[in-house]
Protein backbone atom coordinates (compact mmCIF):
# COMPACT_ATOMS: atom_id res chain seq x y z
CA UNK A 1 0.00 0.00 0.00
CA UNK A 2 1.41 3.65 -0.82
CA UNK A 3 0.53 6.24 1.42
CA UNK A 4 -0.25 9.96 0.02
CA UNK A 5 0.30 12.70 1.60
CA UNK A 6 -2.24 15.05 1.70
CA UNK A 7 -1.75 18.92 1.25
CA UNK A 8 -4.46 21.59 1.16
CA UNK A 9 -4.65 22.91 -2.38
CA UNK A 10 -2.65 26.22 -3.26
CA UNK A 11 -4.69 28.25 -5.53
CA UNK A 12 -7.34 30.89 -4.45
CA UNK A 13 -10.79 31.69 -5.76
CA UNK A 14 -12.55 34.25 -6.55
CA UNK A 15 -15.51 34.80 -4.69
CA UNK A 16 -18.30 35.65 -5.99
CA UNK A 17 -19.61 39.61 -5.52
CA UNK A 18 -16.31 40.11 -3.12
CA UNK A 19 -14.03 41.40 -5.70
CA UNK A 20 -10.98 39.61 -3.43
CA UNK A 21 -9.42 36.88 -3.18
CA UNK A 22 -10.24 34.30 -0.13
CA UNK A 23 -8.96 31.00 0.72
CA UNK A 24 -11.63 28.39 0.58
CA UNK A 25 -10.68 25.04 1.85
CA UNK A 26 -13.34 23.73 -1.16
CA UNK A 27 -11.62 25.35 -4.11
CA UNK A 28 -10.00 22.91 -6.41
CA UNK A 29 -12.12 19.35 -4.46
CA UNK A 30 -13.20 18.14 -7.63
CA UNK A 31 -8.81 18.47 -9.23
CA UNK A 32 -8.35 17.29 -5.87
CA UNK A 33 -10.55 14.31 -5.96
CA UNK A 34 -9.34 13.16 -9.29
CA UNK A 35 -5.61 13.32 -8.52
CA UNK A 36 -6.20 11.23 -5.59
CA UNK A 37 -8.24 8.60 -7.91
CA UNK A 38 -5.53 8.68 -10.49
CA UNK A 39 -2.85 7.92 -7.65
CA UNK A 40 -4.66 5.40 -5.86
CA UNK A 41 -5.65 3.26 -8.97
CA UNK A 42 -3.30 4.30 -11.51
CA UNK A 43 -3.38 2.60 -14.92
CA UNK A 44 -6.52 0.56 -14.25
CA UNK A 45 -8.39 4.16 -14.39
CA UNK A 46 -7.38 4.49 -18.00
CA UNK A 47 -8.01 1.01 -18.89
CA UNK A 48 -10.85 -0.05 -21.04
CA UNK A 49 -13.88 -2.06 -20.06
CA UNK A 50 -14.06 -4.31 -22.90
CA UNK A 51 -17.76 -6.44 -21.49
CA UNK A 52 -19.31 -6.64 -18.48
CA UNK A 53 -17.36 -8.96 -15.92
CA UNK A 54 -18.78 -10.92 -13.04
CA UNK A 55 -17.53 -11.92 -9.66
CA UNK A 56 -15.31 -15.24 -9.57
CA UNK A 57 -14.51 -16.75 -5.95
CA UNK A 58 -10.95 -18.17 -5.35
CA UNK A 59 -9.78 -20.70 -2.94
CA UNK A 60 -7.50 -23.79 -2.59
CA UNK A 61 -6.12 -26.76 -0.53
CA UNK A 62 -2.88 -28.50 -0.71
CA UNK A 63 -3.17 -30.11 -4.48
CA UNK A 64 -5.51 -27.72 -6.38
CA UNK A 65 -6.79 -24.33 -6.84
CA UNK A 66 -10.77 -23.58 -7.57
CA UNK A 67 -12.19 -20.76 -9.64
CA UNK A 68 -15.66 -20.38 -8.97
CA UNK A 69 -18.83 -18.22 -10.89
CA UNK A 70 -22.28 -18.01 -10.26
CA UNK A 71 -23.85 -17.82 -13.81
CA UNK A 72 -27.66 -17.71 -13.89
CA UNK A 73 -29.25 -18.27 -16.75
CA UNK A 74 -26.65 -19.19 -18.77
CA UNK A 75 -26.45 -22.54 -20.92
CA UNK A 76 -23.43 -24.87 -21.19
CA UNK A 77 -23.01 -24.15 -24.88
CA UNK A 78 -22.80 -21.20 -24.26
CA UNK A 79 -19.68 -21.19 -22.06
CA UNK A 80 -16.07 -20.85 -23.26
CA UNK A 81 -13.46 -21.27 -20.85
CA UNK A 82 -9.58 -20.62 -22.26
CA UNK A 83 -5.92 -20.79 -20.90
CA UNK A 84 -3.80 -18.86 -22.95
CA UNK A 85 -0.31 -17.13 -22.45
CA UNK A 86 -0.98 -18.37 -18.81
CA UNK A 87 -4.11 -16.09 -18.48
CA UNK A 88 -7.98 -18.39 -17.39
CA UNK A 89 -10.17 -16.76 -19.14
CA UNK A 90 -14.10 -17.86 -18.87
CA UNK A 91 -16.37 -16.29 -21.07
CA UNK A 92 -20.21 -16.30 -20.72
CA UNK A 93 -23.46 -15.55 -23.41
CA UNK A 94 -26.77 -15.24 -21.06
CA UNK A 95 -29.35 -15.01 -23.74
CA UNK A 96 -33.13 -14.00 -23.47
CA UNK A 97 -35.58 -15.71 -26.11
CA UNK A 98 -37.80 -13.43 -28.16
CA UNK A 99 -41.33 -12.67 -27.08
CA UNK A 100 -44.34 -10.47 -28.19
CA UNK A 101 -42.76 -9.29 -31.66
CA UNK A 102 -38.98 -8.23 -29.24
CA UNK A 103 -36.13 -9.96 -30.90
CA UNK A 104 -33.69 -12.29 -28.93
CA UNK A 105 -31.61 -11.01 -26.87
CA UNK A 106 -28.00 -11.79 -25.67
CA UNK A 107 -25.42 -10.46 -22.73
CA UNK A 108 -21.53 -11.04 -23.07
CA UNK A 109 -19.60 -11.43 -19.97
CA UNK A 110 -15.90 -12.36 -19.52
CA UNK A 111 -13.46 -12.30 -17.28
CA UNK A 112 -9.75 -12.79 -16.85
CA UNK A 113 -7.87 -14.79 -14.40
CA UNK A 114 -3.89 -14.58 -14.18
CA UNK A 115 -2.49 -18.10 -13.29
CA UNK A 116 0.31 -19.10 -10.74
CA UNK A 117 2.90 -20.91 -12.29
CA UNK A 118 2.44 -24.19 -10.15
CA UNK A 119 -0.67 -24.38 -11.45
CA UNK A 120 -1.13 -27.96 -14.48
CA UNK A 121 -2.57 -25.86 -17.19
CA UNK A 122 -3.44 -29.78 -18.77
CA UNK A 123 -5.19 -31.15 -16.05
CA UNK A 124 -7.69 -27.77 -15.70
CA UNK A 125 -10.94 -29.62 -14.87
CA UNK A 126 -14.42 -27.95 -15.34
CA UNK A 127 -17.91 -28.67 -13.98
CA UNK A 128 -21.31 -26.20 -14.90
CA UNK A 129 -24.33 -27.10 -12.53
CA UNK A 130 -27.36 -25.16 -11.49
CA UNK A 131 -25.62 -22.10 -12.98
CA UNK A 132 -22.67 -22.47 -10.87
CA UNK A 133 -19.56 -23.07 -12.38
CA UNK A 134 -16.23 -24.76 -10.51
CA UNK A 135 -13.28 -24.81 -12.45
CA UNK A 136 -10.02 -27.35 -10.79
CA UNK A 137 -6.57 -26.28 -11.26
CA UNK A 138 -4.25 -28.68 -10.33
CA UNK A 139 -0.88 -28.07 -8.51
CA UNK A 140 2.05 -29.24 -9.72
CA UNK A 141 3.43 -32.05 -7.78
CA UNK A 142 6.51 -29.99 -6.30
CA UNK A 143 4.41 -27.19 -5.52
CA UNK A 144 2.24 -29.21 -3.23
CA UNK A 145 3.67 -28.89 0.03
CA UNK A 146 4.89 -31.70 1.80
CA UNK A 147 5.31 -32.75 5.28
CA UNK A 148 8.85 -33.73 6.77
CA UNK A 149 9.56 -35.21 10.00
CA UNK A 150 13.18 -34.20 11.29
CA UNK A 151 14.00 -36.28 13.96
CA UNK A 152 15.99 -34.68 17.35
CA UNK A 153 18.68 -35.78 19.00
Amino acid sequence: MRLIRYSYPSSRSLTPGSGRFSPSPWSGLETEIDRLFTSALGELADAPVTGARFPVDLYEDKGHTYVRAELPGVSREDLTIEVVNGYLTIAAVRKTPASEGQPEQSCSFNRSLRLNDEVQADQIAAAYENGVLTITLPKREEATPKKITVPVK
